[in-house]
């Protein structure tokens, strides 16, 4: 039976967390020329996030593990809080290739089993293959119950390729993703599906029952279209989205359409949404390449929301308007420039885990 027949579905991200997972940097090739300052870029990270929850990190020898450990202690992590776990990952893109944790309530609690969909590396790179099995690793070690998404098609079951970052939730039964993500001929993820049978599958394994459907992403995000980079919830009615300003820039049409088409949207009940819009910082360009460097890109934990900044006159203008949609938390800025090199900032490199018990193998 699917995640969603037996009862669970996938939380939203502001729900309380038992931890949130990251895997230590330690592949040069995505950040080239620029790495040095990458693991210290974590180790900001870390600090702040093991302030209000555990944080549990993938590394994939005790080398690693003891190199991260002396930059963590270096960097005032609260170390009662960390935790390491061995395994082997090609890339630290956590929020795609780690499991997608789901819960069930009932008789007062909460129960939490992680779904494991294929991970293929967003069609881009051939080694992939020890990312893929990280949802394994994570479910065997916290003895956990985990569902190989599949789906069936002409009397055939095949793996259902999804990243975390092409999906965002608000936890009552709508997903927002993008058009060029999951059904564009470029997408190169689950061709042999259309829209019906992606949603189906998103239904099946994610207990959601309405998908609102946007366009195309930001310029420079290799992953053909992450809504994690554009637009995200941040209550059960309301969505932020990045807008561009500037008419000349590559961004304004698709971004402006997107705005359209949220403000026609409706939620899993009928309701229209709440439209708040987030700017976009100026170009981030390196090497000649524009970089996806969006705001959308933040992170909740508990009691905290850590947003990517870039040195530039918005950024305080994005921390405003997130610290008015989640009042009840604190919103700190976490300096992304060199990271983005890497084609991903904050909300691509964590993975919450919800809290709850346990739902056994």
């Amino acid at each position: 039976m699917t995640p969603a027949a037996l009862g669970f579905r996938f939380p939203a991200e502001w729900s309380e967390h038992a931890a949130t997972w990251l895997a230590w940097p330690h592949n040069k090739e995505d950040w080239p020329g620029k790495f040095g300052p990458v693991p210290w870029v974590y180790v900001e990270i870390a600090r702040l996030l093991a302030d209000v929850e555990d944080v549990r990190i993938l590394v994939r020898n005790k080398k690693e593990q003891e190199d991260a450990r002396d930059r963590l202690e270096r960097g005032g992590a609260n170390m009662d809080r960390v935790t390491f776990l061995k395994a082997r990952t090609d890339r630290v893109w956590t929020r795609d290739s780690g499991p997608m944790f789901v819960v069930r309530d009932e008789a007062g609690s909460r129960q939490v089993a992680a779904v494991d969909f294929k991970f293929n590396a967003w069609a881009k790179y051939d080694n992939h293959q020890d990312d893929d099995r990280v949802p394994k690793r994570v479910a065997d070690a916290l003895k956990m119950k985990r569902w190989k998404a599949e789906v069936e098609r002409d009397g055939e079951r095949f793996d259902f390729v999804l990243e975390g970052g092409a999906i965002d939730v608000n936890g009552q039964g709508t997903l927002l993703t993008t058009e060029e993500c999951l059904l564009s001929e470029v997408q190169a993820r689950n061709p042999r599906l259309d829209r019906s049978g992606v949603e189906r599958a998103l239904k099946d394994h994610l207990g959601v029952r309405h998908v609102i459907w946007l366009n195309r992403g930001i310029v420079g995000d290799d992953t053909h279209g992450h809504v994690d980079d554009l637009a995200r919830f941040v209550a059960p009615n309301k969505v932020v989205i990045v807008q561009e300003k500037d008419p000349a820039d590559p961004n304004h049409d698709a971004l402006a359409e997107n705005w359209d088409r949220l403000q026609d949207a409706r939620d899993q009940d009928g309701k229209p949404l709440e439209v708040i819009p987030l700017p976009m910082p100026r170009p981030v360009v390196f090497e000649g390449q524009r970089l996806p460097a969006s705001y959308a890109n933040f992170y909740i934990a508990n009691r905290r929301v850590i947003v990517p900044t870039f040195n530039d006159p918005a950024d305080r203008v994005a921390l405003n308007t997130l610290a008015g949609a989640f009042p009840d938390r604190e919103v700190v800025g976490v300096h992304a420039v060199d990271l983005v090199w890497g084609l991903g900032t904050l909300h691509c490199l964590t993975r919450e885990q919800p809290a709850g018990e346990v739902f056994g193998a």
